[in-house]
């Protein structure tokens, strides 16, 4: 069994092309990680996210330990085979979640006590619950426990959260033992304050990881303010190992992040999107409940080679949304991701190629142009 490694391949300027090895697989970088929250990419096949070249997903511990029970999941042979998702898998700490939709929690050293959204049941999270929980998932991947505080905060309230993140990173190392083949990802905190990210990435390296992510950006700072954030903060972090913004994000935000040294990150956009009648395009994004539509033959994106494109028309996209079908949401998800993957494609060919300036003019200037104009 191969272990789990990082390769960087190419880069150019500060982006970064290479191939992070597990023993499920490989996963190319930069790489965009759809997110199967509750073990499943909302309205996609397995096979169907694969088609669309998506190399790893991500889990959610949060939901999926309230439903349907890590201990189930583990009796059912692990998350991989529970969800008929052979490939690689990465598993959030359940941190984000708590913070931001668990009722009544309490937050003390020892971790956070709260109430189920589900059915207000009580549970208790810790590094070392979170741990054990993703053990039992039985991801590839796994993120050490943190706290995001919401922004706006005060830089008292960060740095104090950001300390306990880094006092929970040591313990999630400890928990999370020696498990050849799985890697375990710091997470960098510190909100958009400089001295505290350098404290943050200093704590995190000298504890020792497989991965660093760069977490609580993407909630809610606007891009100007995250993008300054990443001016620096990947340079933080070692170079030979992956480095994970999490829950970014639109096509620009992701082009940028990548811009700044960014290996691999992760968002409900696309999925969700798709399920609202939004389609990403290569010229920005397209609201198929509009009626200019209606009559429209045209596919979403005529150079696109999704199945929602090369097989169905605008107008025809309209009508299933307005009608409340269900191949909506599949055909609109699908394209989304396609497009996603197609991005990541694109950026790993241009770095590879020393050619990632004139890749991300092109880019820009074609969401520039706008949707083709209606008939």
């Amino acid at each position: 069994m191969t272990g789990f490694s990082f390769t960087l391949n190419a880069t150019d300027g500060r982006a970064r092309t290479g191939v992070i090895q597990t023993p499920r697989g490989e996963i190319r970088t930069p790489a965009f990680m759809p997110v199967g929250t509750a073990a499943t990419v909302k309205a996609m096949l397995p096979e169907s996210v694969r088609a669309t070249g998506a190399d790893i997903l991500l889990g959610n511990t949060y939901h999926l330990m309230l439903r349907p029970g890590a201990e189930r999941i583990a009796r059912l042979g692990g998350l991989h085979r529970f969800m008929n998702w052979d490939r690689p898998i990465l598993t959030d700490s359940g941190g984000f979640q708590v913070m931001s939709l668990a009722e009544l929690r309490k937050l003390t050293e020892e971790g956070v006590t709260f109430a189920s959204h589900v059915d207000g049941s009580r549970h208790f999270l810790s590094p070392e619950t979170s741990m054990e929980i993703q053990r039992l998932l039985g991801s590839d991947i796994v993120m050490a426990f943190d706290e995001c505080p919401a922004l706006p905060a005060t830089h008292e309230r960060q740095a104090e959260a950001m300390r306990l993140s880094m006092r929970w990173a040591q313990r999630s190392r400890d928990a999370f033992g020696d498990r050849p083949g799985h890697a375990l990802f710091g997470i960098m905190q510190g909100g958009v304050e400089r001295d505290l990210r350098e404290e943050s990435a200093e704590a995190l390296r000298r504890i020792g990881f497989d991965g660093y992510a760069i977490g609580g950006l993407a909630v809610g700072e606007g891009q100007e303010a995250m993008f300054g954030v990443l001016d620096y903060a990947t340079d933080l972090l070692p170079e030979d190992q992956p480095r994970y913004l999490m829950g970014v994000g639109k096509p620009d935000d992701i082009v940028g992040a990548v811009q700044r040294g960014v290996d691999m990150m992760d968002c409900v956009l696309p999925s969700r999107s798709g399920r609202t009648g939004q389609a990403w395009t290569r010229r920005g994004q397209v609201n198929i409940k509009n009626a200019r539509h209606a009559d429209d033959p045209r596919p979403l994106d005529e150079h696109c080679t999704c199945p929602a494109c090369t097989g169905y028309s605008r107008a025809y996209l309209h009508h299933v949304f307005r009608a409340g079908e269900m191949i909506s949401g599949m055909l609109l998800t699908w394209h989304n991701l396609h497009y996603y993957q197609e991005i990541m494609q694109g950026m790993r060919d241009a770095i590879a190629g020393g050619t990632l300036d004139a890749w991300v003019a092109t880019f820009h200037a074609q969401r520039a142009e706008g949707d083709i104009p209606p008939l």
